[in-house]
């Protein structure tokens, strides 16, 4: 792209990932807009104290025609960051939010022929039904979802799909078959699609950034529904041990805030991602209990985590993301999983009493099938 073109908007700029980007564009020499409806599930006191004064900020809904009409007026590119995330219950603001705004918000710019020269929208590794996987006996492969059926039965293992037999993680490349197997991840597939296959149609450069497990500072201590670190850091800060799903063997690839958004930068600055999904992540697993004893550790409270015999249906069990085509672009992960948390727990020392809204919640996810257990034998 042109140097000049420099005008910017990013929805959802309030939050974690929309507001370090914001605040990377602008020591860039970007002119920022925000749109943000700061939820308040996410922004319990409203508009938070680290939106960036130079910004121009506009509270609003993406779902909104007129809001969104006015907030892409004299923009040249659009961080789509805005999303309704997690494992919450809500299916129908799932889809009005993700699948819903974004298809609009691209049909705003077409039918009033505005000038926006890119669009990028955050995806996410939930496009993946499962990581990719190596086979004793056949290699790389492909697995399926696991069947509720053989998590209920406790076997947490991804299997082969053509034998049967246990695999191994390796990094997924893009090119792995996904299609998503929560509502949250069905909606992240339509907006990458979507926005992918208008970019073709319009002639308007799109990239889907396929962000892995995103946390730092600012990262919602209100939210009990998404961000693993920021609901372990809040159990444990109250005396309350973590709680795993599965046995804890998840492994996740985990990203310091800060290196997604360089990503969106890098992939704003130049063509080579036009039209391409690409993963962002540290090209690193962690598993689920390694993260609870790094964060245990760093909090100097010792309470083991717990891992009560539950499951989350759809849930996938390994992924690392193959970064290889982000790299093409200049990008590298700078900061490990240990001091990112570091980073995380000391922002959240000066964030004052910090409240434990999991359990209340996980409660009604229970209720609603969210949260399966796993059943005994003869049961």
């Amino acid at each position: 792209m042109a140097a000049h073109q420099k005008r910017a908007l990013v929805t959802g700029g309030a939050g974690l990932i929309g507001s370090h980007i914001v605040d990377l564009l602008l020591s860039e020499g970007w002119t920022v807009r925000i749109l943000d409806n700061l939820e308040p599930q996410t922004h319990k006191n409203g508009e938070p104290e680290w939106v960036n004064p130079a910004a121009e900020f506009r509270q609003g809904n993406v779902q909104d025609y007129e809001t969104m009409h006015s907030a892409l007026m004299d923009i040249d590119v659009v961080f789509h960051e805005a999303a309704y995330g997690g494992y919450m219950p809500e299916m129908a603001k799932y889809v009005l939010v993700n699948s819903f705004g974004t298809a609009q918000m691209l049909e705003i710019i077409r039918d009033h022929h505005l000038p926006i020269r890119k669009v990028l929208v955050a995806s996410s590794q939930a496009v993946y039904s499962e990581g990719a996987a190596n086979c004793p006996e056949h290699g790389h492969v492909v697995p399926l979802l696991r069947p509720a059926e053989q998590l209920r039965a406790g076997d947490f293992s991804v299997h082969c799909p053509i034998c049967g037999k246990p695999t191994t993680s390796i990094p997924t490349p893009e090119a792995t078959p996904g299609g998503g197997e929560t509502v949250y991840a069905l909606t992240k597939v339509d907006q990458e699609r979507l926005v992918l296959l208008w970019g073709k149609q319009t002639g308007i450069p799109t990239v889907a950034l396929r962000y892995s497990c995103t946390y730092g500072p600012r990262q919602s201590l209100f939210n009990p529904y998404t961000g693993v670190i920021a609901i372990f850091c809040t159990r444990l800060l109250n005396g309350q041990p973590p709680i795993m799903y599965e046995d804890g063997g998840q492994t996740r690839d985990l990203c310091f805030v800060e290196d997604i958004a360089r990503a969106n930068l890098l992939a704003a600055t130049t063509d080579k991602l036009d039209g391409l999904p690409a993963n962002v992540g540290s090209g690193r697993a962690t598993s689920v209990r390694d993260l609870a004893g790094i964060i245990a550790n760093q909090l100097g409270v010792k309470l083991a985590p717990l891992a009560r015999g539950e499951f989350r249906p759809g849930e996938i069990r390994s992924l690392i993301s193959d970064i290889s085509r982000i790299r093409t672009i200049g990008y590298e992960p700078r900061t490990t999983i240990e001091q990112g948390i570091a980073r995380y727990i000391d922002w959240i020392k000066t964030q004052g009493a910090v409240e434990d809204y999991f359990s209340k919640a996980e409660a009604g996810l229970r209720a609603k099938g969210i949260v399966q257990s796993v059943q005994s034998p003869g049961s």
